[in-house]
């Protein structure tokens, strides 16, 4: 069997072990099948990757034309260049000239990149069971996977990060490797001259901005700080985001907090409750989080929701007061929570 595990995936990319053969690079996280796909093409096309022994198709086209594949891949470079054929999106069309392919490469690699392929689907059973074959999965990526590729990159930019910047960039990303990639090349960038990066700049750079502040008007209420409710109401009212919406969020936000309070109610630990919580808060929540379910009981909590509920309808009927309507309700809470 030539089925590489995913763990072993980039040992193999660093010393690849075939000089001629078939390449299929497949699995859920299409950012990664593309990174996977092009770093063999480098290694055997060269670092530009433009070379005359270099040939893109689409599997569309295979389709068509099955020929076409052996076609290339049977093409002797004018240059000596050894021949990479690059297959995008392949598939079933694939598999017949990928037969011959596989007992005679004639000295070709060819790069298939696919999807997420099922054991048994054709063109994988195909290529795991050539001796000229190698089937490298790509899945999306681990918190661990991520937080070490965010610390390679930082390294070999020359980038000093503080402790706390790969965690929250994790966070702030999902499990794409393509977008991954794309947040990381700009923090590098971001910090080409400074050399330096901090938590506020990936909050800034790379987080949703309008759900952070939305977070920091829901905490500020639940925490009692007046202050810090006016700063982020004023910068979430500069940015447009729609009082209907702060007032959506902060429902949610108070509806939430009384299923927990319910279950901590039965005897259930403030803490232990927040660590079963899916999805889980944010850990720059967690401190926030707490303070607020040991502030307010599940009477107190329904009295807040009712109290949401009626500012909703107020500020629909009269929509040019309801700004005014959404200040004057969250301080009131923000009031309820300083006095318990």
């Amino acid at each position: 069997m030539t089925a590489l595990k995913a763990h072993e995936v980039e040992r193999f990319l660093k010393r690849p072990d075939l000089d001629a053969g078939i390449l299929l690079v497949y699995g859920p996280d299409t950012g990664l099948v593309r990174e996977t796909a092009q770093r063999l093409v480098r290694h055997y096309a060269g670092a530009e990757s433009d070379g005359m022994g270099l040939v893109t198709l689409d599997g569309g086209e295979i389709d068509s034309d099955p020929g076409r594949l052996l076609v290339e891949a049977r093409t002797s470079s004018l240059f000596g260049e050894k021949r990479v054929v690059r297959v995008r999106n392949a598939g079933k069309g694939s598999v017949v000239p990928l037969g011959e392919l596989a007992s005679d490469p004639s000295g070709a690699i060819v790069v298939l990149e696919a999807g997420n392929l099922a054991p048994r689907d054709a063109l994988r059973a195909l290529v795991e069971g050539a001796k000229t074959g190698r089937a490298l999965p790509c899945y999306a990526d681990s918190d661990e996977t991520i937080l070490r590729l965010i610390n390679e990159s930082f390294a070999a930019a020359g980038i000093r990060a503080e402790p706390d910047v790969a965690a929250t960039l994790r966070d702030q990303l999902g499990n794409d490797r393509e977008v991954t990639r794309r947040e990381i090349e700009k923090l590098v960038l971001y910090a080409d001259q400074s050399k330096i990066l901090t938590r506020d700049d990936v909050l800034t750079l790379c987080a949703d901005n309008a759900a952070l502040v939305l977070d920091e008007i829901a905490d500020a209420i639940g925490t009692g700080h007046a202050e810090r409710l006016d700063l982020a109401l004023s910068r979430a009212l500069a940015a447009t985001i729609n009082p209907q919406q702060l007032l959506a969020s902060v429902m949610l936000h108070f509806a939430q907090l009384r299923r927990w309070r319910t279950v901590v109610d039965t005897g259930v630990g403030v803490r232990d409750v927040l660590d079963g919580a899916r999805p889980k808060p944010h850990f720059s929540r967690r401190s926030a989080m707490e303070q607020q379910l040991r502030l307010w009981s599940d009477a107190s909590l329904a009295l807040a929701m009712a109290r949401l509920h009626d500012a909703t309808g107020e500020s629909r009927k009269n929509y040019g007061r309801s700004e005014t309507v959404v200040r004057r309700v969250f301080l009131a809470l923000a009031t309820m929570a300083a006095q318990h």
